[in-house]
């Protein structure tokens, strides 16, 4: 017998596929009970105006499958033993409805912002992909495929290559005067900063962070089970008084700080702070999580070096990233630390990935040693500052105008901290409408911190320019828009 009435459909699903999920259903649906004989694959071909190859592929996906059996000379039977039904008598296919599932920490679908469709993009750490020598790095790249060892290509190296290892470990003595006999390669600092939440965080840990602070980093502690306190901030940085009183009230384990460049406010932390938090962890046995993440890009004087270059009792987890020097998308980032954290870190990146790109990995490596790397960095260090100048020179064209800005000029980093002198909540939304990317100050708060210094609504006053990232012009054009919308009356 024709088993069921069928019509191929013209569509993107090959037809052996419809036919066979055709007589699936209706196996499912009792309509072909078990041990029902089936026509002849030339029947069948014919009845349906098929070939008959793709009238044999449906039949033999449905006995692979578990449906259908054949039998030498006899034919395609409907099997006695169901994938569905392993009882004798045949039942139809009982409906079925999604479960309710639990999740052990439930999250957000994680919303990104395209970019790219902006026409003004003050993003605060982005930056100018157009000025990255691809050429050059292109020809690093096939240097690394023309002799690239296929051993490196297999499982192994979990930390990092060595060739990668050996040349941030020169570039970290001789920029940033911080020796370290080992690191380890990541998958951009935010794998970091969440296999170093990994390794130190037990569900109810706390973790002291900067009030106004980078977002990624707070959740990935909190998504590890830490409990966040808030320290106080001021026009100097973290408030040590602040630091010592929560040291005493709570028990806390790991301190994030980003003493070069505070993100989001831009303010270096002075040596006698950094020297006075340093002592202060080592006192209550707390580790401290150094995030240097643009250590580059400093303009008016040497940046300051490292805490984790002065530290003696091996207490400074130092983070930081090729983001800001490359591009996002290059995810090459790296952990310095003392031994023992290092093993740590590794036996848990080994549960995530068994390694990094080995190509991107060995081609930045190259880079690294010749002359070009330098010289891009001397290049966009260059031309961040003139962006910086630029924009510090509009942000005081408008203040002569009577805008209530005012914003410290900062000695480095790719963004701008400004106080408008009015409540900005909402403008960012608004400013999306005419083609405008920035960010407002009530996005570096954590609302769920165990302390929390989240101030109200009004106080929300503060927007973060990034300059790096798009040309003079453009940004001179996106501030006049910016500030009609901020201050309509006073342009109006």
């Amino acid at each position: 017998m024709h088993p069921i009435v069928f019509e191929a459909q013209h569509n993107n699903e090959a037809i052996y596929l419809q036919l066979a999920g055709a007589l699936r259903e209706a196996i499912k649906a009792g309509k072909l009970v078990t041990g029902t004989k089936l026509s002849s694959a030339r029947a069948m071909a014919s009845a349906y105006q098929l070939n008959r190859h793709t009238v044999m592929n449906a039949l033999q996906l449905l006995v692979a499958e578990g449906w259908l059996e054949a039998k030498e000379k006899s034919g395609y039977f409907v099997t006695h033993t169901l994938p569905i039904d392993s009882s004798a008598q045949q039942k139809k296919q009982p409906k079925y409805v999604p479960k309710q599932l639990v999740f052990a920490q439930p999250m957000n679908d994680p919303v990104t912002a395209e970019l790219a469709q902006y026409k003004y993009n003050f993003a605060g750490g982005l930056p100018d992909i157009e000025k990255f020598p691809f050429i050059e790095f292109k020809r690093a790249m096939s240097n690394v495929c023309q002799r690239v060892d296929a051993k490196k290509l297999h499982y192994g190296a979990v930390g990092g290559e060595n060739e990668l290892k050996l040349q941030v470990q020169v570039y970290l003595q001789s920029a940033r005067n911080l020796r370290t006999e080992d690191l380890v390669i990541c998958n951009g600092s935010q794998e970091a900063l969440f296999l170093t939440a990994r390794v130190f965080i037990s569900p109810g840990d706390y973790v002291a962070c900067e009030t106004l602070g980078y977002p990624p980093a707070r959740k990935a502690f909190s998504a590890c089970g830490a409990r966040i306190i808030d320290i106080h901030q001021d026009e100097q940085g973290l408030c040590v008084a602040d630091l010592e009183t929560q040291l005493q009230r709570y028990s806390i384990k790991l301190l994030y700080l980003t003493p070069l460049h505070q993100y989001p406010t831009t303010v270096t932390l002075s040596p006698t702070r950094r020297l006075q938090i340093y002592q202060l962890c080592y006192q209550y046995g707390v580790v401290i999580i150094e995030d240097d993440y643009d250590h580059e890009f400093h303009y008016r004087c040497q940046p300051l070096q490292p805490m984790a270059s002065d530290d003696p009792a091996g207490i400074v987890i130092y983070i930081s990233t090729f983001s800001k020097i490359m591009f996002a998308g290059a995810r090459v980032g790296y952990i310095c630390a003392r031994k023992q954290i290092l093993e740590q870190i590794r036996a848990h990146k080994q549960l995530i990935n068994h390694k990094n790109d080995v190509l991107t990995q060995l081609s930045v490596a190259h880079w690294m040693q010749t002359s070009q790397f330098e010289r891009h960095l001397k290049r966009m260090t260059k031309l961040y500052k003139s962006r910086s100048e630029a924009m510090a020179g509009e942000l005081a064209h408008y203040q002569k105008m009577g805008l209530p800005l005012r914003f410290i000029y900062p000695d480095g980093g790719m963004a701008m901290w400004v106080d408008c002198g009015v409540n900005v909540l909402g403008v960012k939304a608004l400013a999306g409408k005419h083609g405008i990317y920035l960010q407002t100050q009530d996005e570096f708060y954590y609302a769920n911190s165990k302390r929390s210094l989240q101030p109200s609504a009004t106080a929300i006053t503060h927007v973060r320019l990034g300059f790096a990232g798009q040309d003079t012009v453009h940004m001179s054009q996106g501030l006049q828009q910016l500030m009609q919308l901020i201050h309509p009356f006073y342009l109006s």
